[in-house]
């Protein structure tokens, strides 16, 4: 065994079901492994099929178009051992009746010198939030499992496998192993990454190992993947960090702590010698992002990649002068270029002036294309239209949400007939009290804010801010207003959001009863009301496009509740 033994990684942006994409990523990052000498390269989770395949795996054709094209990338292999995630199927019994593809198996493939070696299936098998691997996965039998290769005994896990401190990862390292190679599809929230880091650390300690986690980067629908990839000597000291957001081909020598167990039972994946010398120091880390920073990096990501990978070169942004449609078109102009973002303000008889002034003021800070197209005439055309059926009746929601529909009609009609995607602007905050009206403000393909609460929407603004003026001082001071009917405010629906959003969190995220956060210090009225609103609008969030998902528990696919429910509290 060497002194030091070298690990590429490659954090690449893969795309669910693009086979032959995904394999050419995976080819010119082994071609560069290849060029480094290294012993090791590692690719992310599943990197064949992209990570989360879903439903696509009940696919018999996408199984076999799945093993066809890892083995495809396997015999192009050279000295360099390649680790690398894909779909492997036992032939037998299916998963259900017979029309599932047969048992499948999260897996990694160990593959050198133009075969594969070895196969690894990931034992531990998450089924909770976004995570259905249960559905799909049957889990590895093997957890202490061992190859060697260039004379080091590597013991490999994928993903879950790694948090589980007795888990394959341990059992590797009670077997024999020199180094401990993890790769990963590890989606993003807010927090995840200093409880990732902290973890890792404290794995590499216990087993006493090097230990190499390498992560996936881009967006999957709902989903941001941060890349953040680490690498670990025995003693839990970091010694590379790779950027988050963005794809990252690095390479470390890692120094290893023995000079080899010749007793340890390992199959032998190549006994190529590739390094001679010193080892190289460590390439420059990347710290962490900030808090905002990170969640403003997820954002763009995620909508960048959504529109990009659904092919779609222009977004389409309703502009009220409020603080989120700002903030929306703001990200997407850094996620996509301001050429590709078209910004639409659409004022009614009940527009204040700044809706249109504080409109123009953005677009012209960010540099995006902007259309003023009064809501006027279908607004009236409704009233007109409705008159006889609404009999005389005060106004009220129903001629407000008109206004919200006529706006929504604009925005899908200027999309089919220019093909650019729709952004709802619609914040959490908004999102989970049903604070927006479906076929209106909720129209559209993607929801950048729907994760974000609306005091994280401020917090977002200023920190865009921080380097000079690009969201109008005036949109983010003007008191938050749907601007549906005379002098109206946010404030007479909700409570200040300062306190909404700390009602949301506790019933929302934490699913605490309504007595538990009353125990917080909360007024049990207002709890009720806010728990009430929440509930009986699961119908209009099941309407919803999809978002970035930021926290631990988005609306959507981590929270799943019934529409027809009987239970309070």
């Amino acid at each position: 065994m060497t002194d030091f033994f070298r690990v590429a990684g490659a954090q690449l942006n893969l795309t669910v079901g693009d086979l032959e994409g995904n394999a050419t990523r995976i080819l010119e990052a082994m071609a560069w492994a290849e060029g480094l000498q290294a012993d090791v390269l590692l690719l992310p989770e599943l990197a064949v099929t992209g990570y989360p395949p879903e439903d696509l795996l009940l696919r018999r054709r996408f199984i076999e178009a799945n093993l066809q094209a890892m083995y495809r990338v396997a015999g192009k292999t050279g000295q360099t051992t390649a680790v690398l995630g894909f779909v492997d199927q036992a032939l037998g019994e299916p998963r259900r009746d017979d029309a599932g593809p047969g048992r499948l198996f999260n897996a990694a493939a160990l593959a050198a010198e133009g075969r594969v070696r070895g196969i690894y299936h990931k034992v531990v098998l998450p089924n909770y939030g976004v995570f259905d691997e249960d559905r799909y996965f049957f889990p590895g039998a093997a957890p202490a499992a061992l190859w060697d290769i260039n004379g080091v005994v590597a013991g490999v896990s994928v993903c879950e496998d790694i948090w589980v401190a007795d888990g394959p990862a341990a059992r590797q390292a009670e077997a024999g192993a020199d180094i401990l190679l993890n790769i990963n599809g590890s989606p993003y929230h807010r927090g995840k990454d200093s409880e990732r880091e902290e973890m890792l650390r404290a794995r590499a300690k216990a087993c006493g190992l090097p230990l190499i986690y390498l992560n996936l980067v881009g967006g999957q629908d709902e989903l941001v993947f941060d890349g953040a990839s680490m690498v670990f000597d025995g003693a839990g000291e970091l010694l590379y960090r790779s950027p988050q957001f963005v794809e990252d081909l690095f390479w470390v020598d890692v120094p290893l702590s023995e000079a080899g167990r010749s007793d340890v039972e390992a199959t032998v994946v190549s006994r190529g010698t590739l390094l001679e010398g010193e080892p190289e120091p460590p390439p420059e880390t990347h710290p962490p992002l900030e808090d905002i920073a990170e969640i403003y990096g997820a954002l763009c990501l995620g909508l960048g990649d959504y529109a990009r990978k659904n092919g779609f070169s222009q977004v389409v942004v309703g502009l009220s002068g409020g603080i989120d449609s700002a903030l929306t078109a703001t990200i997407a102009a850094d996620a996509l270029g301001p050429q590709a973002v078209w910004g639409v303000t659409m004022p009614s008889r009940h527009s204040s002036e700044g809706s249109v002034t504080d409109s123009r003021a953005l677009a012209a800070n960010l540099g995006i294309r902007l259309s003023e197209i009064s809501v006027e005439p279908p607004f009236s055309g409704f009233l007109a239209a409705l008159a006889e059926e609404f009999g005389g009746a005060e106004p009220g929601v129903a001629e407000e949400n008109l206004q919200a529909r006529a706006r929504g009609s604009i925005l899908m009609g200027l999309s089919n007939k220019h093909g650019g995607l729709v952004l709802a602007t619609g914040n959490k905050s908004e999102m989970s009290v049903g604070y927006s009206t479906l076929y209106g403000d909720m129209v559209g393909g993607f929801a950048v804010l729907k994760d974000v609460y609306k005091t994280v929407v401020y917090d977002l603004a200023r920190w865009r801010n921080r380097d000079g003026e690009v969201i109008p001082e005036a949109t983010i001071a003007k008191p938050p207003s749907a601007e549906l009917r005379p002098n109206q405010l946010d404030t007479d629906s909700l409570p200040p959001y300062e306190t909404l959003d700390r009602i949301l969190e506790a019933y929302v995220e934490q699913d605490l009863a309504v007595d538990e956060i009353v125990k917080r210090g909360f007024d049990r009225a207002l709890v009720e009301k806010v728990a009430r609103m929440v509930d009986r609008n699961e119908y209009k969030r099941r309407q919803s496009p999809p978002g970035v998902k930021i926290t631990p528990k988005a609306l959507g696919r981590d929270r799943r509740l019934p529409i027809t429910n009987g239970f309070a509290g």
